[in-house]
């Protein structure tokens, strides 16, 4: 069993919205996460910062989809995933992929921006909500979407870096630290399907559960962590299968 932080000012803390200005808990998730969530499960307010981190994603994704850098970069993508599968590519089929990044890149890049930005705030927020129970979904959505901050950072990183390398690869996995492997190998696809900012976000998101459910910070953090090389092991082992990289 487990006791949830509950709402309302929690003990010896001023909860006043002018004590931690909405800035203030943007930039406490990046620096001081546990203390921030402290003060966030006990007066929990999801919707501004859910919007925000929605609106950087779609913004910084968007401005590289509308440059003929992005674009190009997109069908780049395109075309290694397919053949990473084991469906090549003939002319005709890139062409059309040119075509489409010209048409739909934008559109692309909204979507992409909703998947990882509310869409996953939302689900994640459900399934920790029925796995710990105890809380309110309110104080669950604060903690899922404060954690987003994070992945939206990444966002903006990932642009910025995909238009000065002209590439969507993904320039922030472990595999770009370790570039002497053999990109063929195992340990070069696990390393390279393991994200640091999506490392980042699951410690953060396991110091937001261990405020609200008063749990070990370390052991929930384990399990996130784990969860998520399971996952990148798991498309590792499907790469490795169909002959791809990550």
């Amino acid at each position: 069993m487990t006791t949830p932080v509950p709402a309302g000012p929690a003990p010896g803390v001023d909860a006043s919205p002018l004590d931690q200005s909405f800035a203030q808990a943007i930039f406490g998730v990046v620096r001081r996460p546990r203390t921030t969530f402290r003060r966030l499960v006990s007066e929990p307010r999801w919707r501004l910062v859910l919007l925000v981190t929605t609106l950087t994603g779609v913004a910084s994704g968007a401005a590289l989809m509308a440059s003929p850098v992005g674009q190009q970069a997109l069908v780049d993508q395109w075309e290694r995933t397919a053949t990473a599968f084991g469906r090549p590519v003939d002319d005709a089929t890139y062409a059309q992929m040119e075509e489409l990044s010209r048409r739909a890149g934008i559109a692309y890049a909204v979507v992409a921006a909703l998947v990882t930005g509310p869409v996953l705030t939302f689900v994640v927020a459900a399934t920790l909500f029925v796995t710990f129970r105890g809380a309110t979904f309110v104080q669950v959505l604060t903690v899922a979407s404060y954690a987003g901050v994070i992945l939206a950072l990444r966002q903006v990183v990932a642009a910025v870096i995909g238009y000065l390398r002209e590439s969507t690869s993904n320039a922030t996995s472990l595999g770009a630290f370790f570039s002497t492997l053999d990109e063929a190998s195992p340990s070069a696809r696990f390393l390279g399907a393991l994200d640091v900012f999506v490392l980042w976000w699951a410690v953060v998101l396991a110091i937001g559960v261990s405020v609200l459910y008063r749990r070990r910070a370390r052991h929930v953090a384990v399990t996130f962590v784990g969860v998520y090389a399971a996952l990148a092991l798991l498309l590792a082992i499907a790469l490795a299968v169909t002959g791809g990289s990550a």
